[in-house]
């Protein structure tokens, strides 16, 4: 195994070294530099990061602990493969929670929140213009988060993202579907539309309306990438 494709300046990073070893092979594999079912080997991991092997065996733990990976002792340790099952999961506790936040957040909206929706929102439409699909993801994942952030619950921010790292993963399988980012800018509009106007209610619908097609889209990934996944 390599990992070329690490671009990354370890020292440049913030924390502790075994955060920071962390933070680059988490990114690796969610963004699928790491594939489902890689073996990952300490001491090529060590050599291209240029540490030892024991920040890179606590961050291995960590990723372990997250689901991102599955170690197998005395045998290999390799980035877990995917489950249908745990997507359709992943996608029902998302809808739930988001909806139920992007309703609180409708209630009362400030100004500053409603200013960086728009921002983010104009970024999309910039970004899909020019058919930027991994800019326009990043700043799709952002437009989420904002909303979780605006609930004002740290605890819920930190349990929806961790709740969405599979989802994560398969998301960066799917090809852009022609017109599908001009129509989930269209959603995130309508989402904003209903924030801006205080409405709850068609907050609540906008959102479940946008969410409740990825797992339509996530399902024939099984077929496309058997090796990906866990056998069912």
């Amino acid at each position: 195994m390599r990992v070329e494709n690490l671009s990354v300046d370890i020292d440049g990073l913030d924390g502790p070294l075994g955060t920071r070893v962390y933070t680059v092979l988490r990114n690796g594999i969610l963004d699928l530099t790491f594939p489902p079912g890689m073996v990952l080997r300490k001491a090529a991991l060590c050599e291209q990061l240029g540490v030892s092997r024991s920040p890179v065996a606590e961050a291995l733990g960590k990723l372990s602990s997250e689901g991102l990976v599955d170690i197998i002792p005395q045998s290999a340790t390799r980035v877990a493969q995917l489950s249908l099952n745990e997507l359709r999961e992943e996608s029902f506790l998302r809808e739930a929670v988001e909806v139920a936040a992007v309703a609180k957040v409708a209630e009362d909206p400030t100004e500053d929140q409603l200013t960086r929706l728009s921002r983010n929102l104009r970024l999309q439409t910039l970004l899909t213009e020019d058919r930027d699909y991994e800019g326009f993801f990043e700043a799709d994942v952002d437009f989420h988060g904002l909303i979780m952030e605006f609930t004002g619950y740290p605890k819920v921010v930190a349990a929806a993202g961790q709740m969405s790292l599979q989802l994560r993963r398969a998301r960066m399988l799917l090809l852009p579907k022609e017109g599908r980012p001009e129509e989930t800018v269209q959603e995130h509009q309508a989402i904003l539309d209903a924030i801006r106007a205080r409405d709850p209610q068609a907050a609540r619908q906008a959102m479940s309306a946008h969410l409740g097609q990825l797992i339509t889209r996530l399902a024939p990934l099984e077929r496309q990438h058997p090796t990906y996944f866990r056998p069912t």
